[in-house]
């Protein structure tokens, strides 16, 4: 091996030892994912297609037969929105990794000289960087529809940070399922028995006065109610405080049990 060989493989090592490298990997992963957004705008529209599906279909189909005076359906179906956005929008995270690994790409990762937890943190980062405008857009879709804010603009504030800081731990849930199936139509697949019983078994879109006994017992103690419910509280006013650490603690938890397993599977997946 020459000399130049050997000093460029040192000083990438070197590199590597420098925390400004793990910053500068994981924006360049991060960026790689959203360019796939600015080349097919499609995957962005489709994203947010959804969503106003859901908003419209509640909003003047259901609505009408769902009771939660005092407050107007449509103040409380929108926070119970922006949460459902999110964890659904999580699905490209498992998605993505998928298809990286299965078209051998995470070995390409593995053999450049960078930063290896920047691929992980690379996708999540760009999955959070896109519920940022998905979450303006529904807001703004909220607005139309007749979602007002009944408290002020530092409430809205705080209650997109939790729905934006809870999208970010579901996008570990999913890198670690997409990570674990290895295969892109598998993950989607996989998906829907995670997301379903969270987000439609919750106080998203209803009370759960009405739901059976079992049933309430998960649907007022699970991590998509306890979102809906802060972001709620925020918006419409009340009692704040335990929701919003409820939601809070609910995000860190999952963050603490799917990063070291997300980052253990992908170390197995190359």
């Amino acid at each position: 091996m020459s000399s130049t060989s050997v000093s460029v493989q040192l000083e990438a090592t070197r590199d590597r030892k420098i925390p400004f490298s793990l910053v500068r990997d994981t924006s360049a992963i991060a960026h790689r994912n959203l360019i796939a957004y600015r080349r097919i705008p499609q995957l962005l529209v489709f994203s947010t297609i959804q969503p106003v599906i859901f908003v419209l279909m509640f909003r003047y189909v259901f609505g009408g037969a769902i009771n939660t005076f005092p407050i107007p359906y449509v103040d409380y179906l929108m926070p119970g929105i922006f949460v459902q956005t999110v964890t659904f929008g999580a699905i490209a995270t498992a998605i993505g990794l998928a298809t990286d690994v299965k078209s051998g790409l995470m070995e390409r990762f593995h053999a450049l000289p960078m930063a290896r937890s920047a691929v992980l943190t690379g996708r999540t980062i760009a999955d959070l960087t896109r519920n940022v405008f998905v979450v303006l857009l529904m807001m703004l879709v909220g607005f139309i529809v007749g979602w007002r804010v009944h408290t002020n603009v530092f409430g809205v504030i705080a209650g997109g940070l939790l729905v934006l800081l809870f999208g970010y731990a579901m996008s570990w849930v999913f890198a670690t399922v997409g990570l674990f199936v290895k295969d892109p139509e598998t993950a989607q697949a996989a998906a829907f028995p995670v997301l379903a019983p969270l987000v439609f078994a919750s106080t998203a879109f209803v009370p759960s006065d009405n739901m059976p006994g079992w049933l309430q017992v998960f649907a007022d103690h699970q991590p998509v109610s306890a979102t809906a419910n802060a972001v709620r509280a925020l918006t419409v006013g009340g009692a704040t405080a335990a929701d919003v650490w409820a939601s809070i603690l609910w995000s860190l938890a999952i963050l603490a049990v799917f990063v070291p397993i997300a980052v253990r599977l992908y170390r197995r997946a190359v």
